[in-house]
């Protein structure tokens, strides 16, 4: 009596390893842009830390009930002091390393350009640009977000 055996013949196995090539080289790409997605969240994180920190510091800054004062006392505020320079009357912190520097709690993993105080750029460390970067303008104590090149 014979036994037949059973098994995947060669050019089977062939044909399945080829189209599990061609669909890994299919997929993959759709994988690899995942730098740009983790800076475009990182930037939008640190967009809405600016705002709370903006909206905490003018919290703080009325509720004292003096609205001459230049400084508000924060604490948990980053740098030589807990006191948050602002501007009087708005309690909108500037847009200095002394006012939005130290609102915010950490810019760990960006970079900071407080040159404009108009513009305080955030930009990622890694791959920021004027196209990956959150905005401050310590005028209004808006917020604003560019992605397009991240």
């Amino acid at each position: 009596m014979k036994h037949q055996q059973s098994g995947f013949t060669l050019v089977e196995l062939v044909v399945v390893i080829v189209i599990l090539g061609i669909l890994a080289a299919t997929a993959l790409p759709r994988f690899i842009n995942l730098t740009g997605d983790a800076r475009i969240s990182a930037v939008n994180g640190m967009a809405g830390g600016l705002r709370s920190a903006v909206g905490v510091a003018q919290a703080r800054y009325f509720a004292t009930g003096d609205t001459t004062a230049t400084t508000v006392d924060m604490v948990g505020a980053t740098g030589a002091g807990t006191n948050v320079t602002v501007t009087a009357a708005s309690g909108i912190p500037t847009g200095a390393a002394t006012g939005i520097g130290r609102a915010i709690t950490s810019t760990d993993g960006f970079t900071v350009d407080y040159t404009t105080t108009t513009a305080v750029t955030f930009r990622p460390t890694n791959g920021g640009s004027a196209t990956c970067q959150a905005s401050y303008n310590d005028t209004t104590g808006a917020v604003t977000v560019t992605t397009t090149g991240c």
